[in-house]
Parts: C-alpha cells; structure tokens; sequence
C-alpha cells in the first residue's frame, strides 16, 4: 500500500487510520518506517444478532454491552477488517517498534486503544500525535511521542455505549408506533426537534400588515434615501414590533409605536411631494471592524454553507483530503489559537501581500466561545510554517478542494490583519405636513457608512445567516451627502410600501450548527454525521438551502416529548455532552456515569426505568395532527394524508398530501383543495384520438400529473401482438413546472404521453428527449445532458442535441470546465488529448479514456508525451471481466471461542497510563475477548 520498497528493512510500523493520510506521511519518512492504515476502526459494538450463539442469551444479548456488570463491551472484529487485522500482524512481527499515529482527538484515541488492544504488540508502543501533515510537523510529532490518553478512550467508550442505549432502547418503540426504519438518538433526535420546533413557529405565525414610506431627498446634485421613523411623537412600527401572533409587541405597545395604514402612508407621500425638509440632527462618529476569528469545525461548516453552499457532510469530507494530504491542519478542533508558527507564516504574508500598513502592531489572540470547547488542537489553518497562496495550489487541488483551501487561507490571513475603519453617519431629517389629518410632522432616518482603510476586508468578510428584519448590510452600502444641521433639503419623490411581517426562517444547515453549537448539543465533528442521518431517515427534506421537517418527524418528536421528555430536552442532551467532556478530562469516571444515565437518580428516573413505565402508547394520536374544521393530518404506512371527518366521527373522504406541500403550508385552506382534487377524481381532458382512452390530470403525492382511463375488460398485448395476463397499465406522465391542473389542455397531456421524444438518430442510436427527476434531459444510449428548460424537450433540434452531447459532461448543478490544456492527438485512439481538474484532482482524458495525473506529475509542466504513457497505463490497467465462480456447496461458520478472556487489569487500574515503552498498555476497563 505506502509501505517500504521489497527487499529493505523494516524497524518501525507506523499505523494511521486512512491510505490518503499514510500516502503522505510516508513521504516524510524514511526507510526505517512503514506506514500503514487501519482504515477507521477495526473493531465495536456488534448488533446483537450477530453475537455467538452462547452469548445472545446471556448478559451481553441486549446490547452487546453488559449493563449489569459495569457496562461491559463486546467487542468485535467487523469481517470487512479481518484481513486488514492479520497484515497488520503480519508487519508487526518484522517491527521492534510501533508507532500509533491515529488523529489526536476522542475517536482517533480509541482507534489506537482498538488496535493496541488487538494486535496485542510484543515491541514498544509509541503514540505519534500532530495536527498537520508537514515534515516539520512529522519530525516534531517523532521527536515529542505520548502516551495512550485512556480518559479519551473512556469518553469516546462512554459516548458510543450511551449512543447504543439510547439507540436500542427507543428505536423500537419508533417501530411499532410511528414507521419502520426509524431511528431515534442522544443527538439526532433533539436535532431534529429543533427543525420540528421552528416549524411549529410557522404554523403557528399568525402575519400582520404594516406600511412604511421611503422618500428620496437631495442637497444640489446630491440625492439619497431615508425611511419615515416617525409622525409627530410617535413612533413606526416595523416588522421586529410585532409578535408571531400578528400584534404589536407589548414593548412596542408601551413607548408609543404606531403601525402605519395605507391610507395614511399615501398621505404622507403625497404631502412630500415637492415640500422642503430640515436636517433636525446629525450624528458621526468612527466606524471600526475586527475580523472574525479562525475557523473551527462548527464556524467552517457554517461559512462553507454560507459562501460555497456546501453542505456540512460535504464540507468535512473535502476537508479530510485537505488535511489527509497536507494541505491543512486537523480539521476537527474547537480552538481558534493559532501556533506561533501560524502567526509568523500569516504576518509575513500579510506584510508581502498587502504591505506594512494592513499588519497590526501585535498578533491577534482570539477566546474560544464555544459552550464546552474540548480536544482544542489548534484553529483550521494551511499547513506549514510558510502557507502556500491559493495561487500557489491552483493546479494541484480539485476544484471543491481549491475553493475551501482558499476559504480557509483567506480567514487566516484576515484573522491578523488590521481592523476596518471609517465613519458612519445617521441623520434625522423633518418635515411639516400639509393636509395630513392624522400628523404634523414627519420624521425620517438616513444612515450610512464609509469606509476609509479596508483592513482586513480586502482579504475577506464573514457572511451571515439570513434574519428575518436585517437591514444592516443596505445601510452599511449607503452613502450619504456632507450634511449640516439644520441646513434645508429638497423632497424629491416618497413612495408608500406596504409590508407583511415574515415566519422565523427555517433552519439552513449552517444556521442549524450554529444554534446546537449555542446550545452545547453535540460537537462540532459530529454535526455533520447529525444532519445526514436526520435527512436519511426521512425527518428533514432539502428545499434549496433550507431544512423542511416531514410529517414523519412531528410525529417522532410528538412521541418523545409525550413519553420520554428528557431525550429531547436541549438542556438534558447539553449536560450528557458536559459529563462526557468531565470524562475526557478525567474529573468524571465513565461507568459511574453510565450507572446513573441508565439506573436514575434520586431526583430522575434514568432511561431503563422511563421506558419500563411506559403505557399503551396511542399510536393514532400520535400520528395525527388536528388542522381544525373536521380535517385532521395523519401520517401512515404510505405517508402522510388528510382525512375529512363528518359529526358522527366517520370519514367523508380522504387523500394523500403532496410531498412539495410543506407542513407549515397545509392549512384547512389547503387541505379542502386537496380533498377537491381527489374528489373530482381527476380533471376530465378529453380522448385520446389513438386509444379512445380519456385522459385526466390528477393530484399526486409526488405532484400533479396526467393519467389514462382504461375502460373496465380491456386486455393488454404483449410486444409479439399476444393477450397478456397482466392487467393494462395506464400511461402517466408528470405536469412540467409551468403547467397546473387548473389550466393544462388535452393538447398538452397528449405531448406529455408522447416522451420521450426521438429527435434524430446517429450511428444508429435514437437521440432521446423527455422529463426525469432532476429536470428535462436528452440521452444517446448511455450518454446524457441536462436541458436549459423542459420546452427544450419538444424543440431542440438534432444538431443542437448532438452538438449538446459533445460537450463535456458535468455533475448535476455543476458548470462545465474549460480543459486546463490541450495536448495533442493520442497515438493510440487517435483522439484529442485533454488536460482536465476533475473532482478528484487533475486528469487526462482522450473522451474514453480517463487517467489520473501522479503525485510527481506537474499539470503545468506535463508534456504529450507523458499524457499518452498515462492513457496506456490506464488501458492496461482496465479491470477484466472476472471469470464466473461455482458457489460453494459448504459455509463455514464463523468461530467464535467459548471461552472468553477477561482482562487481567481490575477497575480500580483502568485510569492507569499506558506506557510508550512496555509491551503492554493498561486497558480502560474489562472487555470479552475478540471474535475473529
């Protein structure tokens, strides 16, 4: 894999978790080091159908974990490892030296735990730990070796049998009560009460109606805008005056706040028009701006989303090749220090690229704020003692991997740049009113500000999360003229606007780590494992940025919160992440913990007693939702629909709710349209002149869509012209985007039926035309291109289709890149040869053939020549159709001992260090023995 040439000798085993990572490690090392990966863990919890028959019985058959002595672990050796475990074995006996070189926080702890525990080494162990991936990082880690933390290894244990209980425990009860396949967990399910809950807030807003008048004013030449605050004493209200429930706030209400009307407003503006106006007070004063501090896990995630519109799994896994091959450092941290190292490489770099002027007199210390911050290594920064410019990495990187490395550059270096400076003004200007019955005068507010040295915002500026009212980033583009108080100025123009008060923003992925970040839920190398799992299972959807809680999830946090209250309570799941990191720090013991989550204390029942209480869960109440007038949501085995129930309690009809109709939009409004749909059973659209079938436009869950009657004794053919057995299947065919069911034609439903369209055929393959799930397309056998829009489908024309496929071809959402280079004609396929920055790093390509440049290929030097050799080695290297093998007519089964063996080492030991230089290390706590 990345270990030494055949034939030199070993002396050291280095031991890393992933091949990337040990590529670029072994590297820096020389011939004396092998470098290996363990690729993750090698070994955990087993599910418990997976256990020995001998043990499925006994204390271990619930969850793998012996609750009742200690909670003990069963670890296993999962069967994908096995072959990993014994060539790690196999390397260790021709080592006198081990070295652990795992990431240095909980999990990348316990990895090494796992492997020593394993490989049961009979040579000295050594734990390497660094938090970047450069020589001079290498050697230092080499030079300063640890010891096994076992207070690590206890949380990361602790966490993961915590995670069991609570996962084992709860999800079956999801299972029975709400839909199969669900999960319930410490941290995925308060994450997903936080969506549910913000939804809640939308259900529940209630708008309300308020105007405002914005008038143009003018000094000579010079014109700007300012927004009516007040008339006369009185001040107005805009959208943060209000309540969710569409009345004023009842501090508005105290100080006097008026909302405006129409009628008023328009006499405002009309009693402007051409009136003087006096500057009553000015105000300015020094504008000044610190950067942001440098990124954390948590504020990463948060920026990428923002600014790259990368979601949080996405991000990290970018992040992991960034660091993994030495571009930056760790990237799970909570820390915003920078080393010393960081601080001189950004101030140098600064001085040369910005000048003397842009670098503050001293480097800039910046407090982690983060609730419980732990396994702080040091912020994510580039890597080494001299960062490589963005510019400087261009042609080595991806592209999703370039424009995070420039994120992460560009937030250092502005970390220790000098502040933002200018000045600000804020203006008061009045005028008297003529013929407005309601007030006299009319105040209004311009402010504006100027920046006069840039600082650190000509490398970067931090975004923000959408609010609801944030005017912030318009008043800070103003400008405004040099005004004097009291001078007189000219109303130009005033135009009354009227506005609606707007429902909290749902959660983006950004917002929502920053909110369990405020909270202390979870941590930040977790969130993006978090936010996948609540969208696999179903509980949130993606509706562009935002997060869009399903009816599934309602009805998963309903059952929590009516019957197990605390696993979703924000301050319950803060403490459990508190107590771990007490764990990590060694003030709190893993078991005794454990003891108390599961057995309860004095003054709270722990887990195993809430479940036991539990009564008959009502599973229909728990899976509906009363929206008022007869109509309740219920949500069952197919999804979610919507039930009309008459007095006497019985159904009058029913129908499933749409998948794009969002829970915050389905209101009894909403639901009778539905119910009207379906009770229409369709829009009649006329007959088919073909078939003489009628055709109608229905409502679906997955949308509107048209469909074919097939009268009642119709037999279907088969493609020989044969009656089938099978019953006719009608014909369907989704509405485009721009269609509804209130207005589509029979015209249109025939060319719907009509898809795919043939445009032309080439080389004897038709060109295809027609709809899919992620938008029109055009295909030629296997080859495909997305469409610009779906009237494309009926008018593009062969050449512009063939001349569509001959572009190169490009992820979803993505654009196409121009090649980097061209390079000349394959002696081989006789093709044009490209150079091309693939999502995996640079390539070559013939249209065929696509071949990886290596590690010592320079994309900016490569020659013709060496783009063919590495097209051939790649046709070379093609995989062969494997030959087909007989089954085997005997399985073995797996063995499993009887006998397990506990560790020697009693409890009372456990917290003992384990020693980087005996040939055995002190385990954290008892474990059975493996099985291999």
């Amino acid at each position: 894999m990345c270990g030494t040439p055949e034939g030199s000798t070993v002396t050291k085993l280095v031991i890393v978790e992933s091949p990337a990572k040990g590529r670029t490690i072994s590297g820096y090392l020389g011939s004396d080091y092998d470098v290996e990966a363990s690729i993750g863990h090698i070994r955990d919890l087993p599910q418990p159908s997976e256990l020995p028959a001998e043990m499925k019985k006994g204390p271990f058959g619930r969850f793998a974990v012996d609750v009742d002595h200690g909670f003990e672990p069963f670890y296993v050796v999962a069967p994908d490892k096995k072959k990993k475990v014994a060539e790690l074995r196999k390397k260790l006996k021709d080592a006198d030296e081990l070295l652990l070189a795992t990431d240095e926080d909980r999990e990348g702890e316990a990895i090494a735990w796992h492997l020593y525990e394993v490989l049961k080494p009979k040579v000295p162990v050594k734990r390497m730990v660094f938090h970047e991936i450069t020589p001079e990082a290498i050697s230092r880690a080499l030079e300063q070796p640890r010891e096994l933390d076992l207070q690590l290894v206890d949380a990361q244990e602790s966490r993961r049998i915590l995670d069991r209980l609570v996962g084992y425990e709860v999800s079956p009860l999801l299972w029975r009560k709400v839909a199969p396949g669900l999960s319930a967990g410490r941290v995925q399910s308060v994450a997903t009460r936080l969506v549910v809950d913000r939804e809640r807030e939308r259900i529940a807003f209630v708008p309300a109606s308020y105007w405002d008048v914005t008038a143009v004013f003018a000094k000579e030449a010079e014109e700007f805008e300012a927004k009516l605050v007040g008339l006369d004493s009185a001040k107005i209200a805009s959208g943060k005056d209000f309540t969710d429930r569409g009345e004023l706030t009842s501090k508005s209400s105290a100080s006097g706040v008026k909302a405006l009307t129409e009628a008023t407003a328009t006499a405002v503006a009309q009693a402007l028009a051409g009136a003087t106006a006096t500057v009553a007070s000015l105000e300015t004063k020094p504008y000044k701006r610190r950067p942001a501090a440098p990124f954390t896990t948590s504020t990463l995630q948060q920026e990428a989303s923002r600014k790259l519109r990368m979601g949080a799994r996405d991000t990290m896994r970018t992040a992991q090749a960034l660091y993994e091959n030495g571009f930056i450092t760790y990237m799970r941290t909570d820390s915003t220090n920078l080393s010393d190292q960081a601080l001189s490489a950004a101030r140098s770099q600064i001085k040369d690229m910005y000048g003397a002027q842009y670098l503050p007199v001293k480097p800039r210390m910046y407090a982690t704020k983060s609730k419980g911050a732990q396994e702080a290594h040091e912020a994510i920064r580039p890597a080494g003692d001299h960062f490589r410019t963005p510019d400087q990495v261009r042609g080595k990187l991806s592209g999703a991997q370039f424009s995070l490395y420039e994120l992460i550059w560009k937030r250092t270096v502005a970390s220790q740049m000098a502040d933002a400076a200018g000045q600000t003004a804020s203006a008061r200007i009045t005028v008297q009113l003529d013929g407005v019955e309601e007030a006299k005068v009319a105040e209004f507010a311009a402010s504006g500000t100027v920046i006069t040295f840039p600082g650190f915002m000509a490398a970067y500026q931090e975004s923000t999360d959408a609010k609801r009212y944030d005017k912030s980033d318009k008043e800070s583009e103003s400008r405004l003229p040099q005004l004097v108080q009291g001078e007189a100025l000219v109303s130009k123009s005033a135009e009354p606007d009227g506005h609606e008060t707007q429902p909290p923003p749902r959660y983006t992925e950004a917002s929502l780590v920053k909110k369990m970040e405020e909270l202390g839920i979870g941590r930040p190398s977790t969130y993006a494992a978090t936010i996948s799992t609540i969208a696999d299972r179903g509980y949130v959807d993606h509706r562009g940025q935002a997060l869009v809680p399903t009816w599934t999830a309602f009805s998963v946090i309903k059952l929590l919160e009516e019957n197990l209250p605390q696993l979703v309570d924000y301050d319950f799941t803060a403490d459990m992440e508190s107590e771990l990191d007490r764990i990590a720090a060694g003030d709190e013991d893993g078991t005794s913990y454990l003891e108390r989550f599961w057995r309860g204390e004095t003054e709270r029942p722990g887990l195993e007693g809430l479940v036991e209480s539990l009564g008959d869960i009502d599973a229909r109440a728990i899976n509906s939702t009363d929206l008022g007038e007869g109509i309740v949501l219920r949500v069952g085995r197919y999804g979610p629909y919507i039930q009309e129930i008459g007095p006497d309690g019985q159904e009058l009809r029913h129908t499933s709710v749409p998948d794009d109709v969002a829970p915050d939009e389905l209101d009894v409004a909403k639901a009778r349209e539905l119910l009207e749909v379906a009770k229409q059973d369709g829009r009649e659209l006329g007959v088919d002149p073909a078939t003489n079938h009628t055709l109608v436009a229905k409502a679906g869950r997955f949308g509107p869509y048209i469909t074919e009657i097939i009268p009642e004794g119709e037999v279907a053919l088969t493609p020989t012209g044969k009656p089938s057995k099978r019953a006719p299947k009608p014909r369907t065919a989704s509405l485009f985007s721009s269609m509804s069911l209130e207005t589509v034609t029979l015209e249109d439903a025939l060319r719907l039926l009509s898809l795919p369209r043939v445009v032309g055929t080439v080389d004897g393959e038709d060109v295809l035309a027609q709809n899919g799930r992620y938008g029109p397309y055009i295909t030629k056998g296997k080859d495909s291109r997305s469409l610009e829009s779906e009237a494309q489908i009926f008018d593009i024309t062969l050449e512009a289709a063939q001349a569509l496929l001959a572009q190169p071809k490009t992820r979803r959402g993505a654009t196409t890149k121009p090649p980097l280079k061209e390079l000349g004609t394959d002696p081989v396929s006789e093709k044009p040869v490209l150079l091309k920055d693939g999502r995996f790093g640079p390539y070559v390509t013939d249209g065929t053939t696509n071949a990886s440049l290596r590690r010592q290929d320079d994309p900016n030097s490569i020659t013709n020549e060496r783009a063919y050799e590495l097209l051939a080695d790649r046709r070379a290297a093609a995989p062969k159709k494997p030959a087909r093998k007989a089954a085997s007519k005997t399985t073995k089964k797996a063995s499993a001992s009887k006998t397990t063996k506990k560790a020697s080492a009693s409890k009372t030991t456990k917290k003992a260090s384990a020693s980087t230089t005996t040939k055995k290390a002190a385990p954290r706590k008892s474990t059975k023995a493996d099985v291999e």
